[in-house]
C-alpha cells in the first residue's frame, strides 16, 4: 500500500492541487535521466527531471494482479540528453523507470506511483514512444528449464562453463571493408576456422559504435578473405579502421558441444530426447523393434502380427 505524505494528501483533499509528473530512467549502464511534464526541472531523489522535453503519459489502468494495462510515455529526442543513436544502440533496453507524482510548488512531496521497466519503443522522426512494462511482466516470462534436445545454456555461462576468454574462442580485429550496412570485411581473423564466431558476439571497441554490441549472423570467408555478417544495422555508420573484439558462438548442438569445444560433459540438452518425426511415425511391416511380425502374417520374438 502507498505511503502518502500527509501534506500531500491535505492538498489532494482540497480539490486544488499543484501536481506534475516525473519519471526517472536508471540504464544497464548506470546512466540516470530524470523528465518531467511540468514547465520547469524539478528536483526528486536527488535527480533533476528536465522540462521542455515534450515527455507526457498516456492514461494507466492498474488491477488487482499488479500488471499495468496501455502505458505509454512519449516525449522528444533531443541531442544532449535522449539521443536517437542511444535509443538505436540499445542503451535504453530494459532500463528502470519510475514515474513520481509531485507537488512542484514543494517537491518534496511526492510519491512513487510505478516503477517498471522500458519495453518497445516506436521512433517517428524526432519524437518516441516507449511502452512501460510493470514489475508483474517478469512472472509472465518464461523461466526454468525446458526438455529439449538442444542445450539449454549460452555458449560461456556458469552452467556451459567454456572459457570465451581463452584466445582459442575469442578474437580482436579491424574493419577492412563495409559492405553495406551489416557485412563487414575484417582483419585480424585469418587464424580462426570459418564459422567459428557465428552466433557469436562482437563489441565494438573503437569507432562511432564504440561500446555497443551486436550478434553475429555468419562468419564466413570469400575470395580468400574474412567476412562478418551481422543481424542488424549498427547505430552509426561502421567505417574501415573501427576495431572490436569477437567472441565463438554456438548452434546448441551436441555434436558442435562435444566436437568443437570438447565441453560434452556440460551439455544442457537432452539430445535422445524424441522429436516430432518419432511422434508422427507409425510402424512399418517388417521392421525390427515392431513386434518381429509384419502385418498379415504370423508373427514372433514376442510380438504378434495382424492375421
Amino acid at each position: 500500500m502507498r505511503a502518502i505524505p500527509s501534506a500531500l494528501q491535505a492538498k489532494l483533499n482540497s480539490g486544488v492541487t499543484t501536481l506534475a509528473e516525473c519519471w526517472i530512467v536508471r540504464r544497464r549502464d548506470g546512466a540516470v535521466l530524470g523528465f518531467t511534464d511540468h514547465d520547469r526541472d524539478l528536483i526528486v531523489d536527488g535527480v533533476v527531471c528536465r522540462a521542455g522535453t515534450g515527455f507526457a503519459a498516456s492514461e494507466a489502468s492498474q488491477r488487482f494482479d499488479l500488471s499495468v494495462d496501455g502505458a505509454e510515455i512519449s516525449g522528444a529526442l533531443s541531442d544532449d540528453l535522449l539521443s536517437e543513436a542511444d535509443l538505436a544502440a540499445g542503451r535504453y533496453d530494459a532500463a528502470t523507470i519510475e514515474t513520481w507524482l509531485v507537488d512542484w510548488s514543494d517537491p518534496m512531496l511526492r510519491v512513487l506511483i510505478a516503477r517498471g521497466a522500458l519495453g518497445e519503443v516506436r521512433r517517428e522522426g524526432q519524437a518516441f514512444t516507449a511502452e512501460l512494462r510493470g514489475l508483474a511482466d517478469l512472472l509472465s516470462q518464461e523461466s526454468g528449464r525446458l526438455y529439449t534436445a538442444s542445450c539449454g545454456a549460452d555458449l560461456g555461462d556458469g552452467r556451459c562453463r567454456v572459457d570465451l576468454a581463452s584466445a582459442a574462442w575469442r578474437g580482436a580485429g579491424s574493419v577492412a571493408a563495409a559492405f553495406g550496412t551489416s557485412t563487414v570485411a575484417v582483419s585480424g581473423l585469418e587464424g580462426y576456422a570459418p564459422g567459428l564466431f557465428s552466433a557469436g558476439r562482437l563489441s565494438w571497441i573503437s569507432g562511432a559504435n564504440a561500446g555497443c554490441a551486436i550478434e553475429i549472423k555468419q562468419h564466413r570467408i570469400v575470395a580468400g578473405e574474412v567476412r562478418l555478417s551481422l543481424w542488424q544495422a549498427m547505430a552509426e555508420p561502421i567505417a574501415a579502421g573501427d576495431g572490436f573484439v569477437v567472441t565463438a558462438g554456438c548452434d546448441k548442438q551436441f555434436s558442435t558441444c562435444r566436437d568443437c569445444f570438447g565441453n560434452a560433459v556440460n551439455f544442457r540438452g537432452f539430445p535422445q530426447i524424441p522429436g516430432n518425426d518419432f511422434v508422427v511415425s507409425y510402424p512399418v511391416p517388417g521392421t525390427p523393434g515392431h513386434g518381429g511380425g509384419s502385418i498379415g502374417g504370423g508373427g514372433g520374438g514376442g510380438g504378434g502380427g495382424i492375421g
